[in-house]
């Protein structure tokens, strides 16, 4: 269902379902009771201002009666935001496709608190075009290669090479080294079933189901500090790498979920979490051309002999 309202700023409008029949009177009722959070007579003003709108781009008024739309659109209150002292970098630009090398800290699409400061209102923005997507996503705590769709015309292809599983996707970590370390299990692949809960921060891992997730994991380095891992997932659960490298008892440093949940704290933008998707291959599903898109980033807690 298309968005009557153009994108504004890199945003486009916020679709709201309105129930066909209940206890309001009004669409603007039921908008008062939905954000109950909100200054009544200040969200009424905006159908005033011909800030929402039905289907067809027409403003609602504040006393359309309820059951004349089932959907509306408008535009959500941004909030006010500081600019997340990090940059994203261009690495290719076609007709189709956008990649881009993603600092950590920065989330891939808007949510709660980050709007301007996401990945890809940064990148519209940027390059004029508001018809860009992801195609995937990396964690707000992960940096490194990320790609976009250009166009709907080709979005679908290039989707569909993720869903199934026909994109080779390398990572590295970097994790304290553990005091009774063997680096003789490695190289190896782990398995396990994870598990994303409703409103949970954290997964869950059931070792009573089959496998749903699995990591090759190899090591680059290590010294008397830390231990340089590269990572090829085979699935792509949520924090699939960081559960498995806490599980082999290789937490990722700096990562404030596993293998324990730290408190709330601001972000510490000298010591990121040290995860870095490094590479993706894949066979361009329109040239048939092989593709390799890689990070020109580092992890800065690496073994030095790496370099």
């Amino acid at each position: 269902m298309l968005s009557p309202l153009p994108v504004r700023d890199g945003v486009g409008a916020t679709r709201l379902h309105v129930p066909m029949s209940g206890d309001w009177p009004t669409v603007g009722a039921y908008m008062i009771d939905r954000f109950f959070h909100l200054d009544p007579e200040g969200l009424l003003s905006r159908f005033d201002r011909g800030e929402i709108v039905a289907r067809d781009g027409t403003p609602l008024a504040r006393d359309t009666p309820l059951g004349v739309e089932e959907f509306i659109w408008y535009y959500r209150d941004p909030p006010v935001e500081t600019r997340l002292p990090v940059e994203i970098e261009v690495i290719h630009q076609d007709d189709d496709l956008v990649v881009i090398d993603k600092p950590h800290f920065l989330p891939t699409i808007p949510g709660g608190k980050f709007l301007q400061n996401s990945a890809l209102i940064r990148l519209r923005n940027l390059l004029g075009n508001d018809e860009l997507a992801p195609i995937h996503r990396l964690d707000r705590a992960t940096a490194g290669v990320l790609m976009f769709s250009a166009r709907p015309a080709t979005r679908g292809p290039y989707q569909l090479l993720f869903e199934t599983r026909q994109v080779q996707k390398v990572y590295e970590a970097v994790s304290a080294r553990p005091a009774d370390w063997d680096a003789s299990q490695f190289p190896l692949v782990y398995r396990n079933h994870i598990v994303k809960l409703r409103n949970e921060l954290k997964v869950q891992v059931d070792d009573e189901r089959e496998p749903n997730a699995e990591t090759a994991i190899e090591v680059i380095d290590a010294d008397e500090r830390v231990v340089h891992t590269l990572l090829r997932p085979h699935s792509g659960k949520m924090h699939q790498l960081r559960v498995h490298l806490a599980a082999l008892g290789l937490g990722i440093l700096n990562d404030p979920f596993y293998p324990e949940l730290r408190g709330e704290r601001p972000d510490d933008f000298d010591h990121p979490m040290q995860l870095l998707a490094r590479e993706l291959h894949f066979v361009d599903p329109l040239s048939g051309a092989p593709r390799v898109f890689s990070t020109t980033r580092t992890l800065q807690e690496a073994p030095v002999s790496d370099a």
